[in-house]
């Protein structure tokens, strides 16, 4: 049974849904593995603790909005 882990920030319900949808659609055109047989895990993580360029993803989007 293949599983695929994304890792990102919080994102609403219909986004997991689409994310969910669509990752499983290209893995079975790729492989050719019936749909059924994949697990799609989504890790959601606080924007604290999420780190680029040095500065955590909630400071850049604090940064962003000003």
């Amino acid at each position: 049974m293949p599983v695929i882990t994304v890792d990102l920030h919080s994102i609403d319900t219909e986004q997991k849904k689409a994310l969910i949808e669509n990752l499983t659609k290209t893995a079975v055109e790729v492989t050719n593995i019936p749909a059924e047989k994949f697990t799609i895990l989504i890790n959601e993580l606080d924007s604290t603790n999420i780190g680029i360029g040095g500065q955590t993803l909630a400071e850049l989007k604090a940064a962003q909005a000003r």
